[in-house]
């Protein structure tokens, strides 16, 4: 097999799959397009190789397209490959794992080929949320075909790799060397749609197999039997509440954590674990790069929800957070951004469960996955702090009049700073109003979530008949 970032089509498929496990379906398949000047040109499989094979014994579906033949290019019968491979996957709830290679649309077939476009667009559409679609960017993905990865679940990139709806020298007073907005980098710091990224094909495609190791079949949850004591404390847990990450791997069965999208929205971590052997989607505050809740943040958080509630995969929200990121950027997506992680939550039914490991004010605390957003178990830390802000600028606040006649200002600033956290922003006195079901120790914290996992494994939950939110 060749090495390096460059694999043929047929050897990305081989690297991806167990040994010999690949089926090819269409083999025979060619273009039947005889307009201009493609009609003397072979074009074996269409420029793209269809079939089915395992990843560690999981049933998948897989496409490679072929740069050799017509750029990869997309026709008529080169989507109609592709669709059938959706509606293979579709009757038997495997996942699908498209692996882009491609110059785009085939302009030889013009018409032929915005159709196909269409089709395979609506193929993913219908199956979104019925089988997982896993996109594999490995060289150029440019024009109509940027819509295959953004309508995928998962998207890797191999750092070399393109994506653009327009190329970077289209847009207006811009061009490639001043800003790659095609390149790997660049959209994996700033949009929601680059999961992960590597420098070579090998490295990409283990990282879906590692995704897929992760993931359940389709509509259900796989329970292992995990070698990983169920019942394991953690010492010194509450030193890690800034790290999201960290606590995260500390919980997780054998600390293994797949992260998506790291480079964006970097106060929030998200990811999928096991934990008692069950798939679990995890979301916690990142406090160390900022206490504060951004735009990118929510977005990311609530595309995670939405997947891992279409799947019936259960949601662990770990707390530490103190409001939303307040900048001229943010404000103008703040209120959609952060309504759509409240209603990722509210409308998701699978279990939930929450942890507030240090602060949790306002608002931002609210949406992510409060007892009233629907969260079915909350737990707390002791030193947890709870409440609409932080304590010290409530009483500044509410006592402004008093601190400034006040003899000794500091003094009585801290015995109302006292006050206020035992009465409003103590996790008791959430306790007491029913907001907050247990106050856990934090070494405790992986047996108490598996606990009330296992607890909630069989909940099922009745709402009135939708067709879908419009939020």
């Amino acid at each position: 097999m060749s090495k390096g970032k460059d694999l043929s089509a047929n050897d990305r498929i081989t690297q991806l799959l167990d040994e010999s496990s690949f089926v090819e379906v269409g083999a025979y398949v060619t273009a039947r397009s005889t307009d201009f000047n493609v009609q003397d040109v072979d074009t074996p499989k269409d420029g793209v190789i269809t079939g089915y094979g395992t990843i560690n014994d999981k049933l998948v579906y897989v496409y490679s397209q072929d740069i050799s033949v017509l750029s990869g290019a997309v026709g008529e019968m080169h989507a109609k490959k592709i669709a059938k491979l959706y509606d293979m996957a579709g009757k038997v709830n495997a996942p699908i794992i498209g692996l882009i290679d491609s110059a785009g649309m085939r302009l030889q077939e013009a018409s032929d080929a915005l159709n196909a476009f269409a089709r395979i667009y609506m193929k993913q559409t219908l199956c979104s949320g019925i089988i997982p679609q896993i996109t594999a960017v490995l060289g150029t993905c440019g024009g109509g075909a940027a819509l295959i990865p953004g309508m995928s679940d998962f998207t890797f990139m191999r750092n070399d790799a393109k994506i653009f709806v327009n190329s970077p020298n289209s847009l207006s007073g811009n061009y490639v060397e001043k800003l790659d907005t095609s390149s790997a980098e660049y959209l994996s710091s700033n949009t929601n749609l680059i999961d992960g990224r590597a420098d070579t094909d090998e490295e990409v495609l283990s990282q879906i197999r590692d995704l897929i190791n992760i993931l359940p079949d389709a509509f259900t949850v796989d329970i292992s039997d995990p070698d990983d004591d169920p019942n394991r404390t953690i010492p010194n847990l509450d030193s890690l509440k800034d790290d999201g990450r960290e606590v995260i791997k500390n919980i997780a069965d054998d600390n293994y954590y797949f992260e998506l999208k790291s480079e964006f929205g970097t106060d929030i971590t998200c990811g999928l674990i096991k934990l008692g052997g069950k798939t679990t989607g995890v979301i916690a505050s990142q406090a160390a790069k900022s206490k504060v809740l951004s735009t990118e943040g929510a977005v990311k958080s609530a595309k995670l929800i939405n997947f891992c509630d279409a799947f019936d995969i259960p949601i662990v929200t770990l707390v530490n957070v103190q409001g939303f990121k307040a900048t001229v950027g943010e404000e103008a997506k703040a209120a959609r951004s952060y309504s759509k992680l409240a209603a990722a939550y509210a409308n998701s039914d699978v279990p939930a469960v929450t942890v507030l490991m240090g602060d949790a004010y306002g608002s931002a605390y609210t949406i992510m996955n409060s007892k009233s957003l629907g969260a079915d178990i909350v737990y707390s830390w002791p030193k947890a702090k709870v409440g609409m802000m932080d304590s010290e600028m409530a009483v500044k606040i509410m006592y402004a009049d008093e601190l400034d006649k006040a003899d000794d200002k500091a003094a009585f600033l801290s015995d109302m700073k006292k006050k206020y956290e035992d009465v409003q922003s103590s996790p008791s006195a959430s306790a007491a109003r029913g907001y907050i079901d247990d106050i856990i120790e934090p070494d405790a914290t992986r047996k108490r979530i598996i606990a009330a996992l296992y607890m909630l494994d069989t909940k099922s939950e009745v709402r009135a008949y939708k067709k879908h939110t419009t939020i």
